[in-house]
């Protein structure tokens, strides 16, 4: 081995190789995925069929919460695609503790079904509409006009 041999040895020990055939290493992660889940034997099934996916290390079911939480060295499209191949339906967690959002109670995040002190989890920047919320405009003050002579529904006190 010359002199360039040795170099490449060097190189190729020190990741510095040029091997097109390397893959990126997956970052190990938890999925939390919502899957219904009526019975033992559902259970069973999602949890067989979740660990049988490369790379897993652990798989947890809370069926009263229909939460299924996956860790390992996955992607969270793979898994989520994974559960759905049982014939369950299956999402990702949609819930975050309600302290997390700024308008819990909102028609668009309250969820009757969120377990205890979670709502469901929204993005107000791709829905800006929310039902219980107005806009407060200044020109538009509600109480200049509530004690108004002018308005024939408002309120006199006298």
């Amino acid at each position: 081995m010359g002199l360039g041999g040795t170099m490449e040895y060097f190189s190729e020990m020190m990741g510095g190789g040029h091997n097109k055939h390397m893959k990126k290493r997956k970052q190990f992660q938890t999925v939390e995925l919502k899957v219904r889940m009526d019975c033992d034997g559902c259970e069973l099934k999602v949890k067989k069929t979740l660990s049988s996916l490369s790379g897993v290390k652990s798989v947890e079911i809370n069926r009263k919460q229909q939460k299924v939480t996956v860790s390992g060295y996955v992607e969270a499209n793979k898994v989520l695609k994974k559960a759905q191949s049982t014939g369950k339906k299956a999402e990702f967690w949609p819930y975050v503790p309600y302290n997390l959002v700024a308008q819990p109670y909102s028609s668009i995040s309250y969820d009757k079904k969120a377990p205890p002190g979670h709502v469901r989890k929204v993005d107000f920047v791709a829905s800006p509409k929310i039902g219980t919320i107005r806009r407060f405009d200044y020109d538009q003050d509600p109480f200049v006009s509530m004690f108004s002579d002018e308005n024939p529904n408002a309120c006199s006190i006298m």
